[in-house]
């Protein structure tokens, strides 16, 4: 028989399992814009973006840093309150690509570039790492949650590497949200089979 969520546990997972809804952010902020933006080709960042010229504006910029800076502390506190069945290192990590999040909304990429770089940059470290130590944490007690965290884990590495590698390449948009969403629907299948239905007695040390 699993073990009972503590409340904490069952919060940091309902905050988790919300988590997923910030791809909502990016929509209607993408949808706003004016001259022309790709989810394909064009990074999250740009939605972002204080400043308007006669070639591209994002009037919802506000919306998306928002975002960036509401779910990154979504992910921190929800990590926290989460923090006995995720274990302190993939709390660690998450704490800090949420923290990312924040700093990323409090940067925006047309006010300074390399501020903004510095302050996104972790979170597309921390992320995987923290969902490959998961996938380990969970493999004894949850062997398909720990094969699909593992591979999610190992994707999203990857493509990280993709999206840096690729700089402003046709494929930025897609490369960067191949490394980021999948995380989100990551966790919240932990959430949900570890905060919702609970942690099975015999657990991987």
């Amino acid at each position: 028989m699993p073990d009972t969520p503590t409340r904490a546990v069952r919060l940091g997972a309902l905050v988790l399992l919300l988590r997923p809804t910030y791809i909502a952010a990016e929509v209607v902020t993408a949808a706003a814009t004016t001259g022309g933006y790709s989810f394909l080709a064009d990074s999250v960042s740009r939605l972002g973006e204080v400043g308007c010229t006669a070639a591209y504006c994002s009037p919802r910029h506000e919306v998306m840093n928002g975002a960036f800076m509401v779910y990154g502390v979504a992910l921190a506190g929800g990590a926290l309150l989460m923090a006995r069945p995720l274990g302190p290192w993939v709390t660690g990590l998450l704490v800090v690509s949420g923290l990312s999040s924040y700093a990323t909304g409090l940067t925006p990429l047309d006010q300074d570039a390399t501020l903004h770089a510095l302050a996104a940059a972790p979170l597309f470290v921390a992320q995987p790492l923290a969902l490959l130590l998961l996938s380990h944490r969970v493999r004894r007690t949850r062997p398909r949650l720990a094969k699909a965290l593992l591979a999610t884990g190992a994707l999203t590495a990857a493509v990280a590497v993709g999206f840096v590698l690729s700089g402003e390449g046709r494929a930025a948009g897609a490369l960067e949200r191949a490394a980021l969403w999948p995380v989100l629907l990551a966790l919240a299948a932990y959430a949900w089979a570890v905060g919702v239905r609970g942690t099975p007695t015999r657990t991987a040390q």
